[in-house]
């Protein structure tokens, strides 16, 4: 009998402001803290300074949750979100 694999979801985020929108976007993180598998945060940095925007992909155990984290973010000024779900079926 084969096994049913759950959907793969990958959520990535599009911060517009990091400094201003960190707060928040962290407190929404540590609420889905339970679901969210790896977390990758991407920025530019030079020898003088970071840009003040940056990507998060992360990687959600569940479709269901990813698509609530995601409508959680997109509630958030300066973010924007794309979810991608394999299905492996």
């Amino acid at each position: 009998m084969a096994v049913k694999k759950e959907s793969h979801a990958i959520l990535t985020v599009h911060v517009t402001d990091r400094l201003k929108e960190v707060p928040v976007v962290q407190k929404t993180l540590s609420q889905y803290g339970d679901v969210i598998r790896t977390r990758l945060g991407l920025h530019q940095i030079d020898k003088d300074s970071s840009s003040p925007e940056g990507i998060l992909i992360l990687d959600v155990v569940k479709e269901s949750k990813a698509r609530q984290l995601q409508k959680a973010l997109n509630k958030i000024k300066g973010i924007e979100t794309k979810l991608v779900v394999f299905k492996h079926e």
